[in-house]
């Protein structure tokens, strides 16, 4: 089933309880995010929104840190103009750029299946950019945040200043830490709801996030599709949309036998068998 799962600088595996742990696998440059490596998450989280088998997702980094951010060495930025260009055909040209890199990181939030990231160590620029794509996220005690982008002398544009406000709701806070790209701490990422969890080290971070996915993959997948769903269209609309949306979701949704199988469980103290999706 792993071997479906061929990406260069990640390590992929899909467990027999549907549970895909895609990790980012470039330690010896700080797992820096090349921008071919940006297009293959996108790859990786449409392959597994398809995947049949998979029900939760765990994504965590190998070595010292989850990410130090955009790769810098290949000065990819420049690309985005060229000099023999106006400044209307380099923009012309960059938009379609930007656009798949943002696409990429939106896969994460569209997947079919729930995200959890696994934070250890530095969490930088695209590295925000990603983890807040994802619907849960953990931490070790010694991880720190950094939106990074203006450091660069750019504005942050492919997730962070969208998804950042929405995830902690604290638009002050939001705009102090985009404004002068600080680290934010562990305990401070707790506080303000970044992160559900802090843990001691990054073996008890990878632990804690495979208890979750366990659980999430013990459940109906019908259910946690929906649920995924209706959390995001929910969050983009007003409380009488998304009603009105759940309304005609639930319509078809609630005539999966997965209803049944689940008040048979719950009746009988047992836990309910689910087919795949």
């Amino acid at each position: 089933m792993a071997n479906m799962y061929q990406y260069e600088n990640f390590k992929i595996e899909v467990s027999s309880e549907g549970i895909a742990h895609v990790q980012i696998n470039r330690p010896k440059s700080l797992n820096a995010l090349l921008p071919q490596m940006i297009i293959d998450i996108g790859k990786i989280f449409q392959q597994i929104s398809d995947d049949i088998n998979v029900r939760c997702v765990i994504l965590s980094s190998s070595g010292r840190m989850f990410t130090a951010g955009l790769d810098l060495a290949g000065n990819e930025l420049s690309k985005l103009s060229n000099p023999e260009l106006d400044t209307a055909r380099n923009t012309y040209r960059a938009r379609p750029m930007i656009k798949l890199v943002q696409d990429a990181f939106t896969a994460v939030e569209l997947c079919s299946k729930p995200v959890i990231a696994a934070i250890h160590n530095a969490c930088i620029g695209g590295g925000v950019d990603l983890t807040t794509a994802c619907d849960i996220r953990y931490c070790t005690k010694d991880a720190y945040f950094s939106v990074k982008e203006v450091d660069l002398g750019f504005a942050a544009d492919v997730g962070s200043l969208q998804r950042l406000p929405k995830v902690i709701g604290n638009h002050t806070l939001v705009r102090e830490l985009c404004y002068t790209a600080r680290n934010m701490y562990a305990d401070e990422a707790l506080q303000c709801g970044l992160v559900n969890k802090v843990t001691e080290n990054h073996e008890s971070l990878l632990a804690e996030a495979l208890k979750t996915a366990q659980n999430i993959a013990s459940k109906s997948p019908i259910a946690i599709l929906g649920t995924k769903h209706l959390l995001n269209y929910s969050r983009d609309h007003s409380v009488a949309e998304g009603l009105d949306y759940s309304v005609t979701w639930n319509s078809a949704m609630l005539q999966t036998e997965d209803v049944s199988r689940s008040i048979e469980g719950l009746l009988k103290k047992t836990p309910a068998k689910y087919s795949k999706i």
